[in-house]
């Protein structure tokens, strides 16, 4: 489950040099969406997580959309590592860059309240762990937090062969998130075959067991469609590889 939650924060730290506002086409998704994933360690399945876009909201007076993505273990994970973990991303309304980023963090004996505050006048972002503060630090332009840069990222057709890049931050480093779109492909879920793009985020920045594994890979698979769904996640490191697979779409109201 911990790695789930670094896996799916590796995939969404991408996004698309060039400037589009939200306004100027019909987005792949609205306020209502929720797309729900069970997650499997080998065979096992460990626990469950959802993506989820709720009311455009007013944060610091701007108007942004509200991201949120959780993650919670199986009761039978539970007895061993317990995970109960969930994000809250704002991004301003023309999907520029974001504006709020929230993360409390319960797996095992570890406890975080993450909140990243973002000042564009000074090109600055503040994080903080249950209120303690650490130094602001500087802004590349556009900048998104990692889920937010996700959802940017659905707004664009996706083509074989091509790189995407986009600053994201997580609060503490601001770097340039880089993704290569593969090949089309096809995948087999549940007895249904969906056309989808393959897509491979680069390492470069990841710590942790990614760092630590020889060829480690994460692999995102997101439907050939105008709505750019992740269909399915993989990871390939040292300690196994773990899939997260969905399960169910519900669509918002467009």
């Amino acid at each position: 489950m911990k790695l789930f939650i670094r896996v799916i924060t590796v995939i969404i730290v991408v996004g698309f040099a060039r400037n589009l506002s939200a306004a100027e086409q019909e987005l792949p998704f609205y306020p209502g969406e929720k797309l729900t994933f069970d997650l499997k360690w080998s065979v096992i399945k460990a626990g469950e997580a959802t993506l989820e876009v709720l009311p455009i909201e007013t944060v610091n007076g701007v108007r942004a959309y509200h991201f949120v993505m959780t993650a919670k273990s199986t009761p039978f994970i539970d007895f061993f590592y317990k995970v109960r973990d969930r994000i809250d991303a704002y991004m301003d309304i023309n999907m520029n860059r974001s504006v709020l980023y929230k993360k409390k963090q319960k797996e095992g004996k570890t406890h975080r309240d993450i909140v990243v505050h973002f000042d564009w006048e000074k090109n600055e972002a503040e994080f903080s762990n249950f209120g303690k503060k650490k130094n602001p630090i500087a802004l590349l332009p556009g900048s998104f937090d990692p889920l937010s840069a996700f959802y940017y990222a659905r707004l664009f057709d996706l083509k074989e062969k091509m790189k995407i890049e986009r600053p994201v931050t997580d609060g503490k480093k601001c770097v340039l998130g880089k993704v290569a779109v593969v090949k089309k492909d096809k995948i087999k879920l549940a007895g249904t075959t969906y056309d989808a793009y393959l897509l491979e985020p680069e390492l470069k920045h990841v710590g942790g067991v990614f760092e630590k594994s020889k060829d480690a890979k994460i692999e995102l698979w997101v439907s050939a469609d105008k709505r750019r769904i992740p269909i399915k996640i993989k990871s390939k490191v040292a300690v196994g590889s773990f899939v997260g697979e969905l399960v169910s779409v519900t669509p918002g109201p467009h």
